[in-house]
């Protein structure tokens, strides 16, 4: 059996070290090892993408971090309960072709007793932005 920690019932301590660990994970951009913090058969909606099992967070992840590249994240706890994260978010990355970005979004996260995010649901916007406009260094 699976278990990732910090498991529900969230305090605030343990909420702050799940969205810590989530940022750490996401950028080491290593789609199994983010894939890893999911369900088997976890279902995500990512801006109008519907994705669900591991499997496919793998292929959807290293596809994206294909075109994301110099991809940097961060994320904010928002709010908590019970078995729920809802997190603010802002990361920066460039195209192919040089044109720097930086998404804005939240998401909202449920975990399964065991620590594994079974449902996450992602609404995410786009700027483009000039390289000296970077927050996220």
């Amino acid at each position: 059996m699976e278990i990732r920690n910090p498991i529900p019932p969230f305090s605030l301590e343990t909420a702050l070290e799940k969205v810590q660990l989530a940022e750490d994970a996401w950028n080491s951009q290593d789609p199994i090892r983010v894939s890893l913090a999911y369900t088997i058969d976890t279902e995500w909606r990512n801006r109008s993408e519907f994705i669900n099992g591991r499997e496919n967070v793998v292929k959807f992840l290293s596809s994206k971090w294909q075109r994301e590249l110099n991809y940097k994240l961060k994320k904010e706890l928002w709010a908590f309960t019970g078995n729920r994260i809802a997190v603010r978010f802002e990361y920066e990355f460039h195209d192919i072709q040089g044109q720097w970005f930086r998404a804005y979004g939240n998401e909202n996260w449920e975990f399964d007793d065991n620590g594994l995010m079974r449902r996450r649901f992602a609404c995410i916007n786009d700027l483009a932005i000039k390289e000296q406009e970077r927050h996220i260094v």
